[in-house]
């Protein structure tokens, strides 16, 4: 699952939360926090463990984990141009690199890391960290958008192609090559993400009313969703379930919407003539000469599933996950709460709240309250610098003799070279992963 972060953004967000991400399985919640960052297991309804509370770095506002494994890449405020690579549970750095200009994302999978700054994006050897292509002069890219597709067997990239209307360009970050430019929306792109395969992309621009799926690496458009027509919303995130049948879509309004991907079969209607098949066969025939505009209009599904949040203009961002045999919605919210939804996969409609978690302990609630009675200086916000990042900096230089292993098996220490085997059939198989094993349909 790709996964954005949250920013502190107006009242009702919590002031001890900075940001959140969903694993790439959508096992794991990592959340970075004013103290440092925290990693949650999300494989349970009723409740939600607090695997790790780092506290390497405060004021993290980047914090990404591999899977289930010990390695999380973290960013922190007062170093924004840092990224830090931890073994978690040994607590213990593996490397750290630094850049000429703020890290505004970072997105991982068993192949690659990548770093994405506002005009440029480094893509990282995962195995030894080394820095295989730097892609410079990229189109401005303040909020640092981008998505790794989490199957390291293509690691297809997709980055803003422009600054001014909404082009996606698909790169092959395992053979460091161009794959197609997509004409996705006529406005900016505000999110994107793939499906666990790689082989579908959705995306949304910063009008937010229609949210597209493109076939990869073909790029063409298989799908088209209307969010809403009355307003302009800004989405926050957009994920696929495991299966892709399914993608939801989160937003600074109070709705998330649930989208099913079924094709329409046509020789079904020829069978079973019905009213309705007969309407949309006339859609079908008018479209060829009616404006391109209702055309379009005629073509997008509307949701088949909502969840009605209890807040307006918070930062979340979303999630679909199989826990315990069944389909779910998560939402993390900067209101430092995660909550958890039944979805229907048969009928859709009103999705139903079943569990709400704290990501912050009663304690610390009250120490909020405190400050909120005597408010100190809040964290200063990433300073946007224009010009272009040209070379990546690692303050320690990275090569294999210098990097520690990630795996749970004794493991590799400080100074010796990651042992091939945590990198075999992967090419990385870090032991620890069934620890959390992944969500699947077959097993959970």
């Amino acid at each position: 699952m790709e996964s954005q972060d949250v920013p502190p953004d107006g009242p009702g967000v919590h002031r001890g939360f900075i940001c959140a991400s969903f694993n790439q399985d959508t096992t794991s919640l990592s959340v970075g926090t004013k103290t440092g960052y925290r990693l949650f297991s999300v494989t349970a309804v009723d409740k939600l463990d607090c695997i790790h509370e780092g506290v390497e770095c405060p004021d993290v506002y980047i914090v990404e984990r591999l899977f289930s494994s010990s390695l999380v890449v973290v960013v922190s405020l007062s170093m924004p141009r840092r990224m830090n690579v931890y073994h978690f549970k040994k607590g213990t750095e593996i490397c750290n690199y630094s850049y000429s200009n703020n890290i505004l994302s970072v997105r991982l999978n068993r192949q690659r890391l990548v770093v994405c700054l506002e005009e440029s994006i480094y893509i990282h050897n995962i195995k030894d960290m080394k820095l295989l292509k730097t892609l410079l002069n990229t189109p401005t890219n303040p909020s640092g958008l981008c998505a790794l597709s989490v199957n390291h067997s293509n690691s297809y990239l997709a980055y803003p192609g422009s600054a001014t209307i909404g082009e996606i360009t698909v790169y092959d970050a395992n053979n460091l090559s161009t794959v197609t430019l997509i004409q996705a929306h006529d406005s900016p792109l505000a999110a994107l993400t793939f499906n666990a395969s790689g082989t579908k992309l959705a995306s949304a621009s910063e009008k937010g009313t229609v949210i597209r799926v493109f076939s990869i690496p073909e790029g063409q458009k298989l799908f088209e969703f209307r969010r809403g027509m009355k307003r302009y919303v800004s989405i926050s995130s957009l994920s696929f379930s495991a299966d892709a049948q399914f993608l939801c879509a989160s937003s600074n309004t109070e709705t998330v919407h649930i989208f099913k991907l079924e094709q329409h079969s046509p020789s079904r209607d020829e069978e079973s003539p019905t009213w309705s098949a007969y309407v949309g066969k006339m859609f079908t025939a008018a479209s060829t000469y009616l404006p391109s505009q209702v055309s379009d209009m005629m073509h997008q599904d509307r949701a088949f599933a909502t969840v009605r949040l209890n807040m307006f203009g918070l930062k979340n961002i979303c999630a679909l996950a199989t826990i315990q045999k069944l389909p779910r919605l998560l939402v993390a919210s900067s209101d430092g709460y995660l909550y958890i939804y039944n979805v229907d996969p048969q009928d859709g409609g009103e999705c139903v709240l079943v569990q709400k978690h704290r990501l912050f302990d009663f304690s610390e609630e009250q120490v909020e309250q405190k400050e909120e009675e005597n408010p100190e200086d809040i964290p200063p916000q990433l300073a946007s610098q224009s010009y272009a990042a040209t070379v990546a900096l690692p303050s320690t230089p990275p090569s294999s003799t210098t990097l520690m292993g990630y795996s749970e098996d004794g493991g590799a220490q400080k100074g010796e070279v990651i042992p091939e085997h945590e990198f075999a059939e992967g090419p990385v198989c870090l032991d620890d992963e069934n620890e959390f094993p992944p969500v699947s349909n077959q097993s959970n």
